[in-house]
Formats: C-alpha cells, structure tokens, sequence
C-alpha cells in the first residue's frame, strides 16, 4: 500500500487517466460536428450554385442561341468559374467543355443537348430526395461531391480475368487523365481505371494494350458503376483476344448505360467480326454487300462518288440507302443499290475528330478483326484491333 495516502486517495489516483479519455472522445466529438457542419454548408453552397445555374439556362434558351459562337465562351467561362466557388467541380467541368461543340456543322443541336444535360443534373440533384440510391449517387458523383479511395476499396470487389482492351490519354489543364479501360471475360462487365500525372511526366503504370490480368477490382457507387480501382492483382494470363459483341448489341447496350447514367459520356466496346471503313465500322456479316457496292478489299471505297462523299476530317458523309446516323451512334440499315433485298450492313461511324483510320484499315485488310473502341455521344473512337491471327495493335 502507498505510505501516507488514504484509502480514498487509493481509488482516486488512477482518475487521471479516464479524464484524459474523456477529453480525447470530447474533441473526437467535435471534429465529428466540425466536419458535419463542413458539409452542411459545402451542400448549401451546392444547392445555391445549382439553382443558379437553372436559372442561367432558362435565360439561355429564353434568349436563343445565335450568338453563342461569339459571346458564349466567356460566358461559360464566368459560369464555371462560379460553379466552382459553389464547390460543383463536376458540373463546372461540364460547362468549361461546353466551346467544343462550336466547331461542330450542327452546333445549335450539340449546344442544346449538352444544356438539357446540365438542367437535367441541376434538376435531378434538386429531387436527390425521391431518386433510387444508386442514381442518386451518381448525380452527386457528377456534380462533384468526392468519393473517397479507401471507401471504395473498403466495398466488395469483382473478380475476373479481366482484358486491357485499350487506353487513352486526354490533357486536362496542368494535368494528364489517363483512362484504361478493361473488359472482364467472365462477368461481361467494363471497367475504367483512372489516373493522373502532371504534364511532362510519366502515367501510373499499367499493363499495355492486350494483356490479360486476374484481377479484384473495387466499383466506385453509381447506378451504371465504371470507373474502378485495382484492390488484387492476382498476375497476368495468356488468354489470347477477347471475346466481342455484335454490332447489332450495340444500341441496346448503349441506351441501358444511358438510362441509367443519363451523363455518360464514353464507354467502352469490343467488338467481334468487324469490317473497317475509312468512316466507321460495319458488320463483318455484310461484307460482301459492302464490297458489291464499290468498297475494295482494303476497305476503301472505289467508286468516284466515294472522295466526294467523304469530309476533309475523313468522316464519310450518309450516301443513298444508308440511313440516318441516330442517338446511339448506329446507322440504320436501309435499303442497298439492289432494292428491299439488298440491305447495308449495320454501320457504326466513327467520331470526327478520328479521322481515316488508315493503320486499323491496314490491319484489317477487307476483313472481319476484333475492335476495342470508345463509345461517344458523336461516335467512336478505336483504340486497338486484333488481326485474324490474333496479334494485337494498339491505334
């Protein structure tokens, strides 16, 4: 026993600690409110920026469009700047993207759709309330709010043998996106894997174009989950090119990522038993119709109306019988040369901005290959082809 102490100061010495304890839970508790309140305000500033930026839509459209050519990019760009002072990065990105589409020949129906975009965020984030959890998550994935690293790996994972179908690299003011995009044999899933590097250095390493990795990969949340993080890596395995879809999936697939992800601006395709043309990619089952109409063996068309129906960007323009290219990217099949009997084959065209794709027509040779390509809104843009030897090359 401890000389000169009571046996009430006996029980009270070890007091000491349990105060230090409640203190600690104290300031726990108010990093805790701090942080809550933090996000109160940061939800406000959201909604208050938002709301705004309804309102500049309405006088948009109530003023019309003419003159967005000459006095919308600065306009756009006090907009975006505001939406970042409301803590809206995602929507701001949004609209600093808006002066592509100026460049485009049907600019005023690019504008119009790319602004009932940026309403239907501002709307649907106004209503989170009443949306399903996952689309709700994503609205606020769009609009900004982030999502942390450990909190999706902290998630289930899915794994797979999953098929480096392709990459490409897209220079964001001092910094350079990369997105890998991979394909799951198994699970059928796509999956994106998206890094940053300052400009001038090298990207995160990743596994090239044609490799096969066994994988956990961890989804961030949405209701049409892509971007992804490499939880596992299990190794690599020779698997050979993988397995494509048929162009006739395409437009039922893309409208299911659409309907759930209204925002969605890319997406991932591999696609089997295509034929390349110096505008698009059309079904390898008609190949015969395309070369019966004036299309040779290398792919180019060798007719004399061919030169003039393509554009200086390399895009073909619609010939006779071709249809209309719709929402989705697809062109409609439509009567050929020959009459009803004589259909075209289902054609996707490519983005303008790919031009001529002289190295996939190459490979190609006139003959059916294995495609990965980049779904847009205005088409697509190919990333590797794998010959009918199965070698890959990266475009």
């Amino acid at each position: 026993m401890t000389q000169g102490r009571s046996p009430d100061q006996a029980i009270e010495a070890p007091s000491a600690p349990a105060v230090a304890g409640d203190s600690s839970a104290e300031e726990a508790g108010g990093r805790t409110a701090a942080r809550r309140g933090q996000a109160e305000q940061r939800e406000g500033r959201v909604a208050a920026g938002l709301s705004e930026l309804e309102r500049w839509l309405a006088d948009q459209i109530g003023q019309g469009i003419a003159q967005a050519r000459q006095t919308g990019p600065a306009g756009w760009d006090d907009l975006a700047r505001r939406l970042v002072d409301a803590q809206a990065p995602g929507v701001a990105g949004m609209v600093t993207r808006l002066p592509r589409v100026l460049g485009a020949e049907d600019w005023p129906g690019l504008l119009l759709g790319e602004y009932a975009l940026l309403h239907l965020l501002a709307v649907a984030h106004r209503r989170a309330g009443a949306l399903p959890g996952p689309l709700r998550q994503t609205v606020r994935t769009r609009v900004g709010f982030p999502v942390t690293r450990e909190s999706v790996l902290a998630g289930p994972v899915v794994r797979d043998l999953w098929d480096v179908v392709g990459w490409r690299d897209e220079e964001q003011e001092r910094l350079v996106a990369r997105r890998v995009w991979l394909a799951g044999r198994a699970t059928g899933r796509a999956a994106m894997v998206l890094s940053f590097s300052p400009v001038g250095q090298p990207p995160e390493s990743f596994p090239p174009p044609g490799t096969t990795i066994d994988a956990d990969l961890a989804f961030y949340p949405g209701a049409s989950p892509l971007r992804a993080l490499v939880a596992v890596r299990h190794g690599d395995v020779e698997a050979g090119p993988p397995p494509g879809t048929e162009i006739s999936r395409v437009p039922a697939l893309i409208a299911e990522v659409l309907a759930a992800d209204p925002w969605a601006d890319s997406w991932p395709l591999v696609l089997a038993g295509v034929v390349p043309c110096p505008d698009g990619l059309a079904d390898g089952a008609g190949a015969d119709v395309l070369t019966a109409e004036g299309t040779g063996a290398d792919g180019l068309r060798t007719d004399d109306a061919g030169a003039d129906d393509a554009g200086a960007d390399g895009a073909g323009a619609d010939t006779e019988g071709g249809g209309d290219a719709g929402a989705d990217g697809l062109r409609a099949a439509g009567p050929g040369p020959g009459g009803e009997g004589d259909a075209r084959p289902l054609h996707l065209p490519l983005h303008p901005a790919a031009g001529v794709p002289w190295r996939l027509l190459a490979v190609s040779g006139g003959r059916p290959v294995t495609v990965a390509a980049e779904w847009t809104p205005r088409g697509l843009l190919p990333l590797t082809v794998w010959d009918d030897e199965g070698e890959v090359v990266r475009l």
